[in-house]
């Protein structure tokens, strides 16, 4: 008797783990206990990844758009709006967006600038879930993490334009190794917040205050996978007059970055200056000392190609 009640314990296991979703207005019919189990859902990660790049609809929740990473916490509505600085920020939850309820099974956030968005969540696996919202037509896919086990490299490698855009500019700070070459005098780079293509440099000297660089050149720039590496881009720039250079880019922190000029075997690193912080939309102001650019800015969906590693170091 035991082991037919054995047996039928994991056969009805094993049915309700195989459904690949639960939407969570539809499992029950009492309100309240819809609200206490998404409540539970949604609060049970302290942190949300925005994987915008699964991203599917033709609408648009402007905040969900801007944030790295959303919390929900006791009803209140957190976002991580920048890479840099994540961690720290409000504890690792971000800043405080809004105030959200789960009452009757749907999850309905009222952010202090976009206003009152209504979702459907559905549970698509212990740690992911996607956010529907009707009116707009658009689906968000969300993946939980807990802030001490939060992939950190997974955010800088996947958002890595993003990352470039979050310093006014970046400064050369060290040149190591290398035959002589042309970038040896690009002193500064900068990577516009208004797309992902375009760049600048500069040869002003070590020192400048950033807001004053003369910048001098102007190109398109492009950052690819390397085939093999979760942890390594390569970065092209292509400059208007014809030249090009390519490196394989590294973070090394939220403040510093590692180019290594593939052709010369050059390693530099570049310090970002100016930190640009994205809070909560455009009516948002923060002091001039810390210069906030196109605050609207909402990521899109990348498609990188692919290389190979042409050298090793």
């Amino acid at each position: 008797m035991k082991s037919i009640k054995l047996l039928l314990t994991i056969i009805i296991t094993g049915t309700l783990l195989s459904s690949c979703s639960t939407v969570y207005q539809d499992s029950f019919d009492d309100g309240y206990q819809n609200q206490v189990s998404l409540e539970r859902v949604i609060s049970n990660y302290d942190l949300w990844y925005v994987d915008y790049n699964q991203t599917t609809g033709n609408g648009d929740i402007p905040y969900v758009s801007r944030a790295f990473t959303l919390s929900f916490i006791n009803g209140v509505l957190y976002a991580n709006n920048n890479i840099t600085d994540i961690g720290r920020t409000g504890d690792g939850f971000g800043i405080d967006v809004g105030t959200y309820n789960t009452f009757n099974g749907i999850l309905k956030t009222n952010h202090d600038i976009d206003g009152i968005s209504d979702f459907e969540v559905t549970v698509l696996s212990n740690n992911e879930i996607k956010l529907y919202n009707y009116r707009q037509n658009v689906d968000y896919y969300l993946i939980g993490y807990q802030v001490n086990e939060f992939d950190y490299d997974k955010l800088f490698y996947e958002n890595i334009e993003y990352f470039l855009q979050e310093y006014i500019g970046w400064e050369k700070v060290s040149t190591k190794g290398g035959v002589p070459n042309a970038f040896d005098d690009e002193n500064y780079l900068a990577f516009t917040p208004e797309n992902i293509t375009t760049f600048y440099s500069s040869q002003d000297s070590f020192g400048t205050q950033i807001d004053n660089i003369n910048w001098d050149y102007v190109g398109g720039y492009e950052i690819f996978d390397v085939t093999g590496y979760d942890d390594l881009k390569i970065l092209t720039l292509n400059y208007d007059g014809g030249d090009i250079e390519e490196f394989e880019l590294t973070v090394i922190n939220d403040g510093r970055i590692e180019l290594y000029n593939v052709n010369s075997e050059t390693t530099y690193n570049f310090l970002g200056r100016g930190f640009v912080q994205y809070l909560k939309g455009e009516n948002s102001k923060k002091d001039l000392k810390e210069v906030v650019r196109n605050e609207n800015r909402k990521r899109t969906k990348v498609i990188r190609k692919q290389k190979n590693r042409r050298n090793l170091k």
